[in-house]
C-alpha cells in the first residue's frame, strides 16, 4: 500500500469519526439529561450525580405516551406498505418500459422534491375538510403517502433502471409478463432497496409534526411529535423530564434502524454503486 492510498484511507476514517462523534454527542446530552432528578438544572453534557428513570415513567404518564406512539404506528403502518407498492410499481414501469410520456412523468415526480410541505399544508386542510378527512387517520396517510412518492419513485426507477436489460428480455422471451417479472425477478433482487425505504418513509412518517399539527385538531388523536409538542409547552423548566419524553419519542426509530441496520447499509451501499 503507497502512502497515498494509505493517507486518504486514514483521512476517511478521521472524517467518519467526526461525523460520528457529531451524530453521538448530541443523542448522549439529551439522555443523560433525561436521567438527572426532575427539575434539576441541565446546562451542556452533564453526567448526573444520581440517576433518576423516574423521569420517564412521569413522562409516560403525564403525556399519555401509550395513546401518542398507538397513533403514530397506526399512521405508519398504513404509510409504509402502500408508499413501497406504489414506489415499486410506478418504479417498475418508469424503469424498465419504454412508455409515451415517461421521462416527462418521472421529471414530475422529481419536481415533487422541491414542494415543502410547509407550503401545501394549509391549501391541503381545506380540501381535505372539504372531503370530510380532517381529524382523522386516513386523511394523513394519504396525504403522507402522496407527500412521500416524489422520493420513494424516484429511488424505486433509479434501482430499476440498473437491472440489467437481458435480465428483463430473457423473461420476457421465456413467456413471463410484466407482473410475473416484477414480483418473481425484480422485487426479490429489490430487497435490500425496498427495506432501507421502508425505513426512511416510516421514519418521516413518525416524524411529521406540522402537517399531523395542521390535520389533526382533535388533543385526543395525536401522534408522538406532536403530542411531545405540547408536553413541551406544559413542562418547559422541567428539563429533564423533556429529555426523557425527547427519548422515548426516538426509541421506536432507533430499535427499527439498529434490527434493520445491516438491510439499511446495504440498501444505501447498493444506490450508491447504481447510482
Amino acid at each position: 500500500m503507497n502512502t497515498a492510498t494509505r493517507s486518504e484511507r486514514w483521512s476517511g476514517y478521521a472524517l467518519l469519526t467526526v461525523m460520528a462523534i457529531a451524530v453521538v454527542i448530541p443523542f448522549l446530552s439529551v439522555f443523560l439529561a433525561s436521567l438527572q432528578p426532575a427539575g434539576t438544572p441541565v446546562v451542556g453534557l452533564t453526567w448526573p450525580e444520581r440517576w433518576s428513570w423516574d423521569n420517564y415513567e412521569q413522562a409516560w404518564s403525564v403525556a399519555g405516551f401509550s395513546d401518542l406512539i398507538r397513533h403514530s404506528l397506526t399512521i405508519a403502518v398504513g404509510v409504509v406498505p402502500a408508499s413501497l407498492v406504489l414506489a415499486a410499481l410506478a418504479g417498475y414501469a418508469l424503469g424498465t418500459m419504454k412508455l409515451p410520456g415517461g421521462n416527462a412523468v418521472a421529471a414530475f415526480f422529481i419536481a415533487g422534491l422541491t414542494i415543502p410541505v410547509e407550503l401545501i399544508v394549509v391549501p391541503l386542510y381545506f380540501d381535505l375538510r372539504g372531503l370530510g378527512l380532517t381529524n382523522s387517520y386516513l386523511g394523513v396517510i394519504l396525504v403522507e403517502i402522496a407527500l412521500f412518492m416524489p422520493f420513494s419513485v424516484f429511488w424505486m426507477r433509479t434501482h430499476f433502471q440498473s437491472t440489467p436489460p437481458s435480465l428483463v428480455e430473457a423473461a420476457r422471451i421465456d413467456g413471463a409478463s410484466s407482473g410475473t417479472i416484477l414480483v418473481r425477478i425484480l422485487l426479490p433482487l429489490a430487497r435490500p432497496s425496498l427495506m432501507t425505504l421502508g425505513l426512511l418513509v416510516f421514519m418521516w412518517s413518525w416524524n411529521q409534526f406540522l402537517l399531523v399539527l395542521v390535520l389533526i385538531q382533535d388533543t385526543t388523536k395525536h401522534t408522538a411529535p406532536a403530542g411531545l409538542g405540547f408536553f413541551v409547552g406544559q413542562n418547559s423548566t422541567d428539563i429533564p423530564t423533556l429529555a426523557a419524553g425527547t427519548i422515548i419519542v426516538m426509541l421506536p426509530i432507533l430499535i427499527l434502524f439498529v434490527i434493520f441496520q445491516r438491510s439499511f447499509i446495504a440498501g444505501l451501499l447498493q444506490g450508491a454503486m447504481k447510482g
